[in-house]
């Protein structure tokens, strides 16, 4: 049996300065993925229903580093001790440590959204990235905050669409 969940309303339509629509879309985007992930059973968020292996709360937390790589590692050159945390071994599925829980893993997916809003509000969408990845290249090989604010938004619009088909294989729960 099939239940609906209604979705945050998206920005408005006549929206047309481009940092507040994709910090609008990446905000709809954000509460879209806790959303979807509300009411499943530490069973569900833990189990693969794919044969990639990724599970939800993986995806959570593979989501709050994307932030953080993006947006504090790269964009503000910040000192990051891990900023590979959701990835123990490279192309496997996402690391969940056993003890890990729901809350804990929401909660530090909030902390990075909030600290990427932080940066994302002192700064201009010409502004280029400190570093890529750790590394510092040519001024012109650096990303603009625009382009890394569009990567994130369809990052995250890919990961919602796989959460769509794994939630609605978990407990039949459909809508965006």
């Amino acid at each position: 049996m099939l239940h609906r969940i209604e979705p945050s309303p998206e920005p408005p339509v006549t929206l047309s300065a481009p940092a507040e629509l994709l910090t609008g879309y990446l905000d709809f985007y954000r509460e879209a993925v806790l959303r979807k992930l509300e009411a499943l059973s530490d069973a569900e968020l833990r189990r693969s229903r794919l044969p990639s292996g990724w599970a939800p709360l993986g995806l959570l937390k593979h989501l709050a580093y994307v932030e953080l790589r993006w947006l504090q590692w790269g964009f503000a050159g910040e000192h990051i001790e891990e900023p590979w945390g959701d990835v123990k071994v490279r192309r496997a599925p996402w690391h969940i440590a056993p003890d890990e829980t729901f809350e804990d893993v929401k909660t530090f997916f909030q902390e990075q959204c909030a600290r990427s809003r932080v940066i994302v509000a002192g700064a201009q969408l010409e502004d280029r990235a400190a570093t890529l990845g750790g590394r510092v290249p040519a001024e012109e090989d650096r990303p603009t905050l625009i382009w890394i604010l569009f990567h994130l938004l369809q990052e995250y619009a890919r990961h919602v669409g796989h959460l769509d088909i794994a939630r609605e294989l978990a407990d039949g729960t459909v809508g965006e």
